[in-house]
């Protein structure tokens, strides 16, 4: 697909506009879709969570987390946990607007998604604490592994989407947030 046509920010829901949208869950929490090579090689970095975390051990997500008293706004702590994650600084990031939120079931968390061009000029290095591996997919090989699948979690059928990578799936809230970024912007029927 051809991205280089898109208007992303004119795709996209203005940060204030998401974060006023509703969602399901009781703990506030941000991530960052960091979109680097836009428009012409477009692709997203992820995490790989360390297998001995307390939650989402094992998970592919975006950097994000949970709301601290120190940030001003979902966008700060999107930015700020991306800085902890994975060492991505905020002056490499240009925030060009939000998805509408996601609400986790299991865990009750409201994840309200930010999108931000990453520069040429960006490192990034995992934060060991919390991050096995950084992921970077392009789009096109995003959008070729997308499938709904039926998966089992804590004994309960699930019917969800998924991107299937190699050895990585994605699933659960960051593949719908995902799903619903490719919709957005066109990418996905």
């Amino acid at each position: 697909m051809d991205f280089t046509a898109i208007d992303l920010p004119g795709m996209l829901l203005d940060t204030e506009s998401a974060v006023a949208m509703k969602a399901h869950g009781s703990t506030e929490a941000a991530v960052l879709l960091p979109i680097s090579g836009w428009p012409e090689a477009p692709r997203l970095t992820f995490t790989e969570r360390r297998a001995d975390l307390r939650k989402h051990a094992g998970e592919i997500s975006f950097p994000g987390g949970t709301t601290e008293p120190e940030d001003r706004d979902l966008e700060d702590t999107a930015l700020r946990e991306s800085e902890e994650e994975i060492a991505l600084h905020r002056v490499h990031v240009e925030v060009v607007g939000a998805v509408p939120p996601v609400g986790t079931f299991a865990t009750s968390f409201r994840i309200r998604p930010i999108v931000g061009l990453v520069s040429g000029e960006a490192t990034m290095v995992a934060n060991p604490d919390e991050v096995a591996a950084i992921l970077s997919f392009g789009f096109d090989e995003l959008l070729d592994s997308y499938a709904m699948r039926r998966l089992v979690r804590r004994g309960v059928p699930i019917r969800t989407p998924t991107f299937e990578l190699g050895r990585h799936l994605i699933w659960g809230a960051t593949a719908r947030i995902l799903t619903d970024f490719f919709h957005r912007i066109g990418a996905m029927d």
